[in-house]
Parts: structure tokens; sequence; C-alpha cells
């Protein structure tokens, strides 16, 4: 009895570490800021409507329907009127925190190479006057299984997601300006 209690116990011990090795994909989170000028009330009227990104310089049209209300929808078509789209639906809102919450429905991985998108974007006032801009996200690589190809994989989701912030941050540092110091 005392045998197989034993190889019981070391047949066990030999399959986990394949078990712990085999975990798949971890949910990447990543955050971007900005400061500018203008006071947040400002910036909170030109990004704070969900169904009107024609502040970023990668969205050429945005549709969508129920304005700001929760469960709100948009659809972003990238680049020219027949680019790639990205569906969206708004979980979040608050105009009084200056907030919203949305994640995607979707989207082609070849287009954003993610899976399971949220994000979070907020206005507050800075010290010193003018505003801070934050851009967070959280969402898993493109690829769900292990050994992602290389445009799939972790690194290529977290450049894809933060070239998307940057560029919508240095559109709203242009369009306000940068605080002075």
């Amino acid at each position: 009895m005392k045998k197989r209690s034993f190889m019981a116990m070391a047949l066990a011990a030999t399959l986990v570490p394949g078990v712990a090795l085999a975990h798949g994909p971890t949910r990447q989170k990543i955050t971007l800021t900005t400061e500018v000028a203008a006071e947040p009330a400002e910036v909170w009227a030109r990004i704070g409507d969900f169904q009107d990104m024609s502040w970023h310089p990668a969205v050429h049209s945005s549709t969508g329907e129920n304005g700001n209300e929760i469960d709100a929808t948009r659809v972003l078509s990238l680049g020219a009127a027949d680019g790639p789209t990205i569906s969206e639906i708004l979980y979040k809102y608050s105009a009084e925190k200056m907030s919203y919450s949305y994640r995607i429905t979707d989207v082609l991985v070849e287009v954003l190479p993610v899976t399971n998108y949220s994000s979070h974007l907020t206005v507050k006032a800075r010290d010193g006057g003018g505003s801070l801009i934050e851009w967070r996200g959280a969402f898993y690589r493109g690829y769900p299984n292990n050994d992602p190809p290389e445009d799939l994989n972790d690194e290529a989701a977290i450049a894809a997601v933060s070239a998307v912030y940057q560029a919508g941050l240095d559109a709203l540092t242009t369009a306000f300006g940068a605080p002075d110091s």
C-alpha cells in the first residue's frame, strides 16, 4: 500500500511542472498619460462624447447608438471610409468624474492584435493648472494559445495598444498645448 502511495505522489510530482508551464496568455495592462494646458472641462468637452472619437488621428469616422448611455455602441472606421473597423460598447460613464470605460466587441487581430480588451479614459485637474489625461487598458494578446506567432504575442499587443494610445494623447497635446512647467 505504501509503495502505491509513493508511486502516485512521484507521478503527480512529475506532472505538476508541465501543468504549470501550460498556463497560456496573461492579462496585459498599460497606462499612458499626457498633460495639457487646457482646463479639464474644455478637454472633456472634446473627448467626453463616446460617440465622437474624431479627435484621434487614426479614426476616419465613428457611428453609434445611444449616446453616452450604458451599453451605447460605436463603430470606428480607421484610416478611410472603407478602412477596417473596431466595434465597442460603453459600460461605465461619468460626466461628473470626466471618465468612461468601454470594451471592444469586435476587431480583427490583424487590425489590433488583442482579445478581451477593455479601456478607461479620464480627465483630471493638474496641479498648477491644465489637465492630466489618462488612458489605460487591459487585454490579452491576439493569439490565445501557447507559442503565439510574433505578430500576435504579448509584446505585439502591448506595442499596438501603446501606439494607439500615444497617437491619441499626442493629438490632444497638439490640440490643447503642453502646460507651462
